[in-house]
């Protein structure tokens, strides 16, 4: 049945046409005759089947080879039968339990003695047994992991990740069809919509330019970064969360509003059009909910989304640009030194130049909304800034004065106690990175796995003494 699926549908582009007979020639529909292997065959099959076309055809079989790597277990192993370490794709997709995992297997193994040592293995890895991920979520984790010719190491919490992501899609898609009225599209869209509006657009038409970029060049991998990151950070995080907002707000007209959940519905059309090779279950099921017409009809023969739809608007990437940098510079500083998230904060602004006022005058909804900002202040360079934690925006200064904010000596203690925690962790990593043997007998990528951690918790060591200086 699997096979007889992906066949069908793999002929698809002949479904208007019937089945060809012998007057068609597959060139004409796919001239560039691809085929998909593994490395590890290159000799055994893919050079004999060059020469057998050419001695028999007279021609190459195939113009393009995608060399990808094998699946290994998590730990860089080949799966395979003896060590008990195979992973079937339908047990990630649809979840199996420990016990009937345990007994797949131990079945029918060709060193028995193995199967003891299997039997604790998989009850260590796999506990509870294997929670279901769904399709979308396996096939998006090994499309970002499909770098040429690389093994791909099959971690379960990537995958649980990816699944992360396409809950993000449809709840995002809750959120629109929940504000635009069952994704209606109004006709009342006269004006160009709201700059986070053109922001928008103008970033999916570059990741859109990105993605065929990279198809072209086979790299599936950078292709679905580059949707990953768009559609959870640029969309998700700040597009829907912007737009939440904008349609609370009572200064704002009700055709820009218009304008803006009707972006809302397009954005969300385009995106799922770029995802649907990628991820094909739930931008189908989320698609053919957006209307009647829909239902009727597959995504799958909808076109690729165009780039050159949405024209670049640079003041309204640089304005957007903007007020990204000062939302999260001011999360940041919250982040760090412990205040709540909800806290309103009355803030402090120094050496702000004509352009950061006139932003902060057109963006002011949004940095009060999304930043929980109670008051900003202007103060000159000869004023006394009290004591405050410090962020920078280009040459403009922004202080939260932390009088009355936090605790001082409850929060110097945390950090203290967070120091000492980091402070122990680089002394143990120091004396194994300079242990030669260590670094000689380790596997490569524990070793720069354990480089990476030293760097990073420098960086927080260093961090954390500034802010209990501060203190």
């Amino acid at each position: 049945d699997v096979l007889d699926t992906w066949f069908s549908s793999a002929l698809w582009p002949f479904s208007s046409l019937g089945w060809p007979d012998n007057t068609y020639d597959l060139k004409t529909f796919y001239p560039t005759n691809v085929l998909v292997t593994g490395f590890d065959i290159i000799f055994f099959w893919v050079a004999r089947m060059v020469m057998m076309g050419i001695k028999f055809m007279g021609e190459i079989p195939f113009n393009e080879i995608y060399i990808h790597g094998l699946i290994r277990d998590k730990n860089g192993q080949k799966m395979s039968k003896s060590k008990g370490n195979i992973l079937d794709p339908i047990d990630l997709i649809d979840g199996i339990s420990l016990d009937d995992l345990i007994q797949k297997r131990v079945k029918d193994l060709m060193q028995p003695e193995m199967e003891k040592r299997i039997i604790q293995d998989t009850k260590k890895e796999f506990p509870n047994g294997i929670p279901d991920f769904g399709t979308d979520a396996l096939r998006f984790n090994f499309s970002v992991q499909a770098s040429n010719g690389r093994d791909i190491r099959l971690d379960l919490n990537r995958v649980e990740g990816y699944r992360n992501f396409c809950n993000k899609i449809w709840n995002a898609s809750r959120f629109i069809k929940m504000n635009t009225d069952d994704f209606y599209l109004s006709e009342d869209t006269k004006t160009e919509g709201h700059l986070i509006d053109q922001w928008i657009q103008s970033r999916l038409s570059e990741t859109i330019n990105v993605v065929e970029r990279h198809y072209e060049q086979y790299r599936f991998d950078l292709a679905a970064m580059a949707m990953y990151e768009f559609v959870w950070h640029d969309f998700c995080d700040w597009y829907i969360e912007l737009s939440k907002c904008l349609l609370k707000d009572t200064s704002i007209s009700d055709l820009e509003k218009n304008q803006t959940k009707n972006n809302l519905v397009i954005m969300l059309d385009s995106i799922l059009k770029m995802l649907h090779p990628t991820i094909p279950f739930i931008t189908e099921e989320i698609w053919q909910s957006m209307s009647k017409e829909n239902a009727k009809k597959s995504i799958m023969k909808e076109l690729f989304p165009q780039s050159d739809e949405w024209p670049e608007k640079n003041e309204s990437i640089k304005n957007t640009e903007w007020l990204k940098s000062f939302i999260s510079s001011i999360r940041k500083i919250r982040s760090e030194m412990n205040i709540p998230p909800k806290k309103l904060l009355s803030i402090l602004i120094c050496d702000a130049t004509q352009k950061d006022m006139d932003r902060l005058e057109l963006l002011n909804t949004f940095i009060t909304e999304m930043a929980s900002i109670e008051s900003i202040n202007h103060i000159k360079k000869s004023d006394d800034a009290p004591k405050s934690a410090t962020a920078l925006l280009g040459d403009m200064k922004i202080f939260i004065p932390l009088e009355g904010l936090i605790d001082n000596k409850e929060e110097k203690a945390r950090l203290e106690r967070k120091l000492k925690k980091i402070n122990e962790d680089l002394n143990s990593m120091e004396g194994r990175l300079s242990n030669d043997a260590f670094i000689e007998k380790a596997p490569r990528d524990i070793v720069k796995e354990l480089k990476e951690k030293y760097k990073d918790l420098k960086f927080d060591q260093s961090r954390i003494q500034d802010q209990i200086k501060l203190l």
